[in-house]
C-alpha cells in the first residue's frame, strides 16, 4: 500500500490504519452421529471450543469478534475512516509538528485533518492521533496523501509523506425504466441489484420528485389495515439479487393545466437509497437526477377524464373528454363530428362548432353514447377538424379508442355493460 518509503531518518514515525467493524467469527462445525467411529469426541470438542455458542455449537457464528486482517474494500456511499498516528522514536524533543492528511481522487484534492494548527513540541515516545472520516461519492483511485513537517532541536525543518492508494467499488447497480400512461401520469421502475460480497438491509429506497411532480410510492400493500412491504419482513437483499421498485409520478395542478410545460425532456427527480451492511455499518447513494422523454402529442391532444364502470345496455351513458391544444402559438377553431359505429352510437349534434381553444389551454366535452351490440367493443370517439383562418387542415383529425366489454347479465330484468380498459389516445 505504501507507494513512496522514506529516503532519510526521521525523527518521527508514522502509522496510517483504516478504521472497520470487526467481523463475527466463523468456524466450520464437524460433527458426526454417536453410533460413528469416533462418537461424542467431534461433539466435545466443539463444545469445548471458546468461539462456539454453547448450546448451538453445530451453528457457524460464534460470540467471538474478528479484528479485521486487512484494508478490505471500500464502496461507493460509505465512510471512510482513518487512524493516524505520529510517534516520537527519537531521544530528542521535536518542536512545531504539523500533521495534514488530504485525500486526493480523480476530480478534487480534499482536506481531512481536523485541525490546521501545529504542534508546540513533542516529546520522546509520545504520538500525535488523529481520526479522520469522508463520505465517499466517487468511484475509481483514491490516493491518501499524509504529510509531517516538524523542528528538530538543532533548528532544522524536516518534513517527509506518505501515500497510500485504495480503490473505490459500486455498491449498487441501479436501473431504470419509465413507463407513461394517459393520464400524464409517470411510471418509474428501479432496479436495484447487490454488487457486493455481504448481504444488505435496505433501510430507506425513496424518490425525491422534482418540483413538476407529486410521488407515490407502489412498494406495500394494505393487509387488515396496516401497511405491510411487498418484500416481507426481512429487507436483506443478497450478493447479486435485484429487487424491483415501483413509483408513480403525477403531475402538481398548476403544470398540468399547461399542456407546454410538460414536453421533451424533464426531469423526474433522484433516487435516494440508503442501506446497512457488517454489523450495521451505514451507506447512502443519491442517483443523479433521473430524466425521461415525455411523449409527444403533436399539436392536439383528446384524453378521456370520466366514464361510468358500469351502463345499462341499449340506455344512454355519459363520459367526459378533454381536448387540449398542445400549442404554443397558435389559436383554433374547433368543430366536433361524431362518428357511429356498427355497436356504439352517439347521442348529439354533430358539426358543431366548440369555439376557440386558445394555446396551452383545455376545453371538456360531456358527451353521450349508448351500445347497441354486447360483447367487447371498440369506438372511435370523435373527428375533430380544427379551421385556422380560411383553410381547413385535415392533418388534425385524430381519434381515441375506446374498449367496452358489454355483457348481457339478467339482473332483475336489467342488461349490464362492463368498461374493461381504456387504450392509449393516437394522433392521425
Amino acid at each position: 500500500m505504501e507507494v513512496n518509503p522514506p529516503k532519510q531518518e526521521h525523527l518521527l514515525a508514522l502509522k496510517v490504519m483504516r478504521l472497520t467493524k470487526p467481523t463475527l467469527f466463523t468456524n466450520i462445525p464437524v460433527t458426526c452421529e454417536e453410533k460413528d467411529l469416533p462418537g461424542d469426541l467431534f461433539n466435545q470438542l466443539m463444545r469445548d471450543d471458546p468461539s462456539t455458542v454453547n448450546g448451538a455449537e453445530v451453528l457457524m457464528l460464534g460470540e467471538m469478534l474478528t479484528l479485521p486482517q486487512n484494508f478490505g474494500n471500500i464502496f461507493l456511499g460509505e465512510t471512510f475512516s482513518s487512524y493516524i498516528s505520529v510517534h516520537n522514536d527519537s531521544n530528542q524533543v521535536v518542536k512545531d509538528i504539523l500533521v495534514k492528511a488530504d485525500l486526493q481522487t480523480s476530480s478534487q484534492r480534499l482536506n481531512l485533518s481536523a485541525s490546521n494548527a501545529a504542534v508546540a513540541e513533542l516529546k520522546p515516545d509520545c504520538c500525535i492521533d488523529d481520526v479522520i472520516h469522508h463520505e465517499v461519492k466517487e468511484i475509481g483511485t483514491h490516493i491518501l496523501v499524509c504529510a509531517v513537517s516538524y523542528t528538530t532541536q538543532a533548528g532544522e525543518k524536516m518534513y517527509f509523506r506518505k501515500f497510500f492508494k485504495f480503490q473505490v467499488l459500486k455498491p449498487l447497480d441501479v436501473k431504470t425504466k419509465f413507463y407513461n400512461a394517459e393520464t400524464d401520469e409517470v411510471f418509474l421502475e428501479a432496479q436495484i441489484q447487490n454488487m457486493t460480497t455481504s448481504p444488505m438491509f435496505m433501510e430507506k429506497v425513496s424518490l425525491e420528485p422534482s418540483i413538476m411532480y407529486n410521488v407515490t410510492e407502489l412498494n406495500s400493500v394494505t393487509q387488515a389495515g396496516e401497511c405491510v412491504s411487498t418484500f416481507g419482513s426481512r429487507a436483506y437483499l443478497q450478493p447479486m439479487d435485484t429487487r424491483q421498485y415501483l413509483y408513480c409520478l403525477k403531475p402538481k395542478k398548476e403544470f398540468a393545466e399547461k399542456a407546454g410545460i410538460i414536453k421533451g425532456v424533464t426531469v423526474i427527480g433522484k433516487l435516494d437509497i440508503v442501506w446497512k451492511t457488517n454489523l450495521g455499518e451505514r451507506g447512502r447513494l443519491q442517483t443523479s437526477q433521473l430524466q425521461r422523454m415525455a411523449p409527444g402529442y403533436g399539436d392536439v391532444r383528446l384524453s378521456l377524464e370520466a366514464i361510468p364502470d358500469t351502463v345499462n345496455l341499449e340506455e344512454p351513458f355519459h363520459i367526459t373528454c378533454k381536448i387540449t391544444n398542445c400549442s404554443s402559438e397558435r389559436t383554433m377553431d374547433l368543430v366536433l363530428e361524431m362518428c357511429n359505429t356498427n355497436s356504439i352510437h352517439w347521442c348529439g349534434i354533430s358539426g358543431r362548432q366548440l369555439g376557440k381553444l386558445h394555446p396551452s389551454s383545455s376545453l371538456s366535452l360531456a358527451l353521450t353514447l349508448l351500445s347497441s351490440v354486447q360483447g367487447l367493443q371498440v369506438c372511435c370517439l370523435f373527428k375533430n377538424s380544427n379551421i385556422w383562418g380560411l383553410l381547413t387542415y385535415k392533418n388534425w383529425f385524430f381519434n381515441a379508442s375506446l374498449f367496452i366489454a358489454i355483457t348481457n347479465c339478467l339482473v332483475q330484468n336489467e342488461s349490464y355493460i362492463q368498461k374493461v380498459c381504456t387504450s392509449k389516445l393516437s394522433n392521425n
